[in-house]
């Protein structure tokens, strides 16, 4: 607008043939189309401020070529004030300003026909560029604010945004996720999953164990891979998989890059389940054709392994903490049986003892009478057994060697098994983890005295502060192989949920006739 101004001013002399107003005019409308064409992009650089002060010395010379303060393209010189006060604000503008008035002043002013009225005309353009640069600089802080405050609310609009997908994510995760927190019923709704997402022919999924650092085979379709893996013995595709931590799609396993987990596989999906940034199982794909999984299906399992993940994990620590709240609920169980269960009989005994003595008159009443008490005096001493077992623990004072001696002093009282230890400590577990083995033995010796009907009972402890071997074993009736992972096993799901709660491999070997061994592994960190 100004420049518009400026060539509307400049035209009765341009007419009049002053050419140093034209030449000056042409300077100036150039700049303004060419800053139209390429608008200054102030900041911090060194080179937009060079590029205003040079068309702030150009705007000065014009104005001292056509008439300094009096010269028609004066209106110029407060574009260039204007653009410097809305770059930096009220002390960049001021001081482009001084610049101006002086750089058009003081030539002026050392002229012979500079005058009053001259004097007058320079002072009206002072006070003119001054407030130009004022007005600039209070506009510079106004749009500053405004462009804060959008920044602020563009971010908070952002944040806003970020949450949003993130609670859809979570949606999505929640939909995904099985509901329960039992391991068994998490890994049989993903391999359902698995089944209903993906045309295959076979797939597995292995979990790792720290502890003994071998792949079980927890779930399978399709295909009978061993029931445990160690990593070297995994197929070369798994392996590869395993090594990138993430997801695999072979396309042609019959052409070099296989075979797979099953034989006869032609193609794969492979993928980690990563939980807590450690590797916790691995997801198995494998159809008969060459080429059959799509990228699609490596999205889509991608998409799928990571709530899967979360949800195995979170089933098998769940399970660790169920063992630990058992404890807890053995000790008040224990307590609640003294003071009241234990108690009631005590006194039963006593009052039948009472009552044993007054029945001499009839002899058929004293012996049924005797026969009761004798039975309630057997029932008492189970319950005086139980809440021993119960209340026995390992200490720091007592080790497990300790605790076993004793328990199996009792064990061989009430049952009549011939029972050896044979125990081997030059160091001891953390407590936790004796504990632990301490309940594996307890419930396995157990088992032993109700079901096996076993003569002998050999029970083996070694450990040497590192490593650790617990081994129960009896010459007992047995039972048929692979019925030791039943859920309807007698107690071995509970050790196998206690033995993995403390980094422990549980391993049971039985045969019909030939009785049964129970063997517990804490391997060395």
């Amino acid at each position: 607008m100004t420049t518009v101004l400026s060539v509307a001013l400049s035209i009765t002399g341009i007419q009049d043939g002053d050419t140093r107003l034209a030449a000056a005019t042409c300077a100036i409308v150039a700049v303004t189309l060419f800053r139209t064409v390429r608008p200054l992009r102030y900041g911090d650089e060194l080179g937009p401020l060079l590029q205003l002060l040079g068309e702030a010395a150009l705007t000065a010379l014009a104005l001292a070529a056509t008439g300094y303060w009096a010269s028609p393209l004066v209106f110029s010189m407060l574009t260039v004030v204007s653009v410097a006060g809305f770059a930096r604000g009220f002390g960049f503008g001021l001081r482009m300003a001084a610049f101006a008035i002086l750089a058009v002043t003081v030539p002026w002013a050392m002229e012979e026909s500079f005058t009053n009225e001259d004097a007058r005309t320079s002072l009206q353009w002072s006070a003119e560029v001054l407030l130009v640069s004022l007005v600039a600089g209070y506009a510079r802080r106004i749009s500053g604010e405004a462009e804060e405050r959008r920044s602020l609310a563009l971010d908070r609009l952002g944040r806003l945004s970020d949450a949003n997908a993130l609670l859809f994510q979570l949606h999505q995760v929640t939909q995904s996720l099985p509901a329960s927190l039992d391991l068994e019923e998490v890994l049989d709704t993903t391999t359902a999953q698995l089944a209903e997402l993906f045309d295959l022919d076979s797939m597995a999924i292995l979990l790792h164990e720290e502890a003994d650092d071998l792949w079980h085979t927890v779930r399978r379709e399709g295909t009978r891979p061993p029931a445990r893996l160690a990593t070297a013995d995994l197929p070369q595709p798994v392996r590869r998989v395993l090594g990138s931590r993430g997801l695999r799609r072979e396309a042609n396993l019959l052409a070099g890059s296989g075979p797979g987990l099953s034989g006869s596989a032609g193609s794969g999906l492979y993928a980690c389940l990563v939980a807590r940034g450690a590797v916790i199982g691995l997801v198995v794909l494998e159809h008969g054709e060459a080429h059959h999984f799509t990228n699609r299906d490596a999205e889509l399992l991608a998409g799928f392994v990571e709530p899967a993940a979360l949800a195995i994990d979170n089933a098998r620590w769940f399970a660790r903490l169920r063992t630990v709240g058992a404890d807890e609920e053995r000790t008040r169980i224990a307590r609640d049986l003294h003071d009241r269960i234990g108690q009631s009989l005590a006194y039963l005994a006593f009052e039948l003892d009472r009552i044993v003595k007054s029945a001499g008159g009839d002899p058929k009443l004293a012996r049924s009478l005797d026969n009761l008490r004798g039975d309630v005096r057997g029932v008492i001493r189970e319950v005086r057994d139980t809440l021993y077992d119960l209340r026995t623990d390992v200490t720091d004072a007592q080790s497990l060697t300790t605790i076993l001696e004793g328990f199996l002093d009792r064990v061989r009282e009430r049952s009549g098994l011939q029972v050896g230890l044979r125990a081997q400590e030059t160091g001891r577990l953390p407590i936790l983890q004796e504990r632990e083995m301490w309940r594996i033995a307890q419930e396995a010796v157990t088992n032993v005295e109700r079901h096996a009907q076993a003569t002998h009972l050999t029970i083996t402890w070694r450990c040497d502060g590192q490593r650790a071997t617990l081994e129960v074993a009896d010459d007992g009736i047995g039972f048929p192989p692979g019925s030791a992972g039943r859920l309807d096993s007698y107690g071995i799901i509970g050790m196998r949920e206690r033995a993995a709660s403390i980094g422990a491999t549980l391993d049971v070997w039985s045969r019909p006739g030939r009785g049964t061994r129970v063997r517990c592994v804490v391997a060395g960190q």
